[in-house]
C-alpha cells in the first residue's frame, strides 16, 4: 500500500525509481479506508535524503500511511531551503491540535553537546510532553533516543572513548518479541556516534525490554514494553551511501575521521560499501508499524486521548 505525502516532494521520484508505490494528498483523498496518521521530527541536516530513508522503509506494509514532516521552529536550517520546510514540513504550532498513532524522531549531529545546549532543546521537550496525548507509539532513533530517554527520564548520556562508525553484528535478544518476528538470530546495523546513553540508569527503569545488544555497540534496541516508546540506538534507515559520504566530507574537511568498521570492501573507501542491513531495517520498521502502531491502536486516535494521557505518565516508571 502507498505512503501518502505532500504531492511534488522530492523524495517521491526516487522512491517511484525503487518501484515504490508513493500517493500524493489529492489522489489520497478519494481513498475511502482510514489510513494511519505518523510524524516525522526531521532533525537531520540533510533532511531530503533522511525523507526518502524513511519513506522507503515505511512503505514496507500494506498499510496506507500519511506522513507529516516536522521540523524545529527554534532552530536555523542550514542545509535545507526554506522553501522545501515552507512547501513539505510543518512547525510544532501547526500540529499541537493534531493526534498520530505513530512518530519517529530521528537522530541529530549534536550529540557532543550537552542536551540543554541544544538551541532547539526546550521545543524538544515540549514535543514530548505533547506526544504522551497525541501520539501512540514513538520511535526515536540514534541521538533521538538518547534525548528521548533523558526527557523522560533523566537518563543522561555518555562519552565514548572513539566515534562508534560502522556496520556492527548486533543480537536478537527475544525473537518471540513483536518488534523481531522474522528476524534471524542476528542482524547488521550501521552506528555513527560518539556518545551512547548510561546503561546502568537504564537498567534500573521498569516495564523495559534490551531487545538487542552488542560487544561493539552496547544496547541496540531497548522497547517499553506496550510498546509505547521504542528506542533505536543505531540507523537502521541508512542507505549505502551514508556513512560513506560522513566519512568522505570529514576527510575533505581535515577532521581526521574514524574510518567506519565492517563497511568498506577490504577497507578500501574508494569501493562500493556493502549494504548488509537492508532486509532487517525493512522488516524492523514493518513489524514496529504493525504490532506498535496499528494493532496496538485500532481505533481513531483523538478518540484515545484520555487514555493515552493516562497511560503515559512521565514521572511514573511503572506505566
Amino acid at each position: 500500500m502507498p505512503v501518502k505525502v505532500i504531492k511534488n516532494l522530492p523524495a517521491i521520484e526516487d522512491l517511484r525509481a525503487d518501484n515504490i508505490f508513493v500517493m500524493d494528498s489529492e489522489r489520497a483523498r478519494s481513498q475511502n479506508i482510514r489510513p494511519l496518521n505518523l510524524l516525522v521530527v526531521n532533525l537531520m541536516p540533510r533532511k531530503t535524503v533522511t525523507e526518502t530513508q524513511l519513506l522507503r522503509l515505511l512503505s514496507n506494509t500494506p498499510l496506507q500511511i500519511d506522513v507529516d514532516f516536522l521540523y524545529t521552529a527554534t532552530h536555523e536550517v542550514k542545509n535545507t531551503q526554506q522553501h522545501h520546510l515552507d512547501s513539505f514540513y510543518k512547525s510544532f504550532d501547526e500540529v499541537r491540535a493534531h493526534f498520530y498513532d505513530g512518530m519517529i524522531v530521528t537522530g541529530a549531529p549534536v550529540e557532543q553537546l550537552e542536551f540543554e545546549e541544544v538551541d532547539y532543546w526546550e521545543e524538544f521537550l515540549e514535543i514530548m510532553d505533547w506526544s504522551k496525548s497525541h501520539v501512540y507509539s514513538t520511535l526515536h532513533i540514534c541521538w533521538g533516543a538518547q534525548a528521548g530517554l533523558y526527557a523522560r527520564y533523566g537518563i543522561e548520556k555518555v562519552d565514548l572513548s572513539r566515534k562508534l562508525c560502522g556496520i556492527y553484528e548486533n543480537s536478537v535478544e527475544n525473537p518471540k518479541h513483536p518488534l523481531f518476528r522474522g528476524f534471524n538470530d542476528s542482524f547488521f546495523c550501521p552506528h555513527s556516534r560518539y556518545t551512547a546513553s548510561d546503561e546502568a540508569a537504564l537498567s534500573a527503569l521498569t516495564d523495559f525490554e534490551i531487545l538487542s545488544k552488542a560487544h561493539d555497540t552496547g544496547l541496540s534496541v531497548l522497547t517499553k514494553s506496550n510498546l509505547r516508546e521504542v528506542y533505536l540506538f543505531g540507523h537502521l534507515e541508512y542507505d549505502r551511501e551514508t556513512l560513506s559520504w560522513e566519512y568522505h566530507r570529514d576527510k575533505a574537511a581535515g577532521l581526521e575521521p574514524d574510518f567506519p568498521e565492517n563497511y568498506f570492501p577490504e577497507d578500501d573507501d574508494t569501493k562500493q560499501p556493502r549494504m548488509t542491513w537492508s532486509s532487517a531495517a525493512s522488516l524492523f520498521f514493518s513489524n514496529w508499524l504493525n504490532y506498535a502502531v496499528y494493532q496496538g491502536n485500532p481505533y481513531v486516535v483523538e478518540r484515545l486521548s484520555k487514555h493515552l494521557e493516562a497511560d503515559y505518565d512521565f514521572n511514573n516508571h511503572e506505566n
